[in-house]
């Protein structure tokens, strides 16, 4: 991927700093990273040693090499779901990721006015993103901003289900055909779309605008 121009870069943080005092206002704090190198320096400096951390499906998680730069310290507790295979396995995962020190995600959709558009299937992601962990940091490449929620839902079924169903296979019809067929099959990615319009909390969600075109 091409990486941006300074115009574009500049025309960015712009757009970011705008997007930040819209998400001040719903009291979820934003901050700007002109590169994914300056996000994980970011985070990190919020983090210390033992904190407990876990994540969703994101692969903007991997892409700005935060998920590798967590692990390498070998200071934090890293709780990964892929690693619980049998029930009871799973069930304790849960309940210690429920109660983590951090919880990373990106989001299918940011707007201009600082809501954030989410889409999930089993829900796990989004039911961390609502209620569990103490802070929740959600990395979006400024390929996610929209103009509103209506835009991001659009953007959800054109571009990120279709693009996510093939990745995981998941023989939906927008995997199949390319595009939402408002299906009801028994992968579907689309079974709840969460809008994110204020945080009650204080701290709690923190959204990272990285300079770069970054996930789905």
């Amino acid at each position: 991927m091409a990486l941006p121009t300074e115009t574009v870069r500049a025309s960015w943080a712009t757009t970011a700093a705008t997007v930040i005092t819209k998400l001040k206002r719903r009291n979820i704090e934003g901050f700007w990273a002109p590169t994914s190198t300056e996000a994980v320096e970011l985070v990190q400096s919020w983090m210390h040693e033992g904190d407990s951390v876990t994540w969703g499906g994101s692969e903007t998680f991997k892409e700005t090499g935060m998920k590798a730069a967590l692990e390498a310290t070998g200071c934090y507790r890293m709780l990964d779901r892929g690693s619980a295979t049998t029930a009871p396995e799973q069930r304790e995962m849960w309940r210690n990721r429920t109660s983590a020190d951090w919880f990373f995600m990106s989001a299918n959709a940011l707007t201009t006015e600082g809501e954030l558009v989410n889409i999930d299937g089993n829900s796990d992601r989004l039911s961390l993103l609502l209620h569990g962990p103490e802070h929740v940091v959600v990395l979006a490449g400024m390929n996610k901003l929209v103009a509103d929620v209506d835009a991001g839902i659009k953007r959800i079924r054109t571009t990120v289900c279709p693009l996510n169903a093939t990745r995981l296979k998941t023989n939906t019809p927008c995997e199949l055909t390319g595009t939402c067929n408002e299906c009801h099959a028994p992968s579907c990615m689309c079974c709840n779309i969460v809008v994110t319009r204020h945080s009650r909390h204080d701290g709690r969600i923190r959204v990272v605008l990285i300079g770069e075109e970054l996930g789905y």
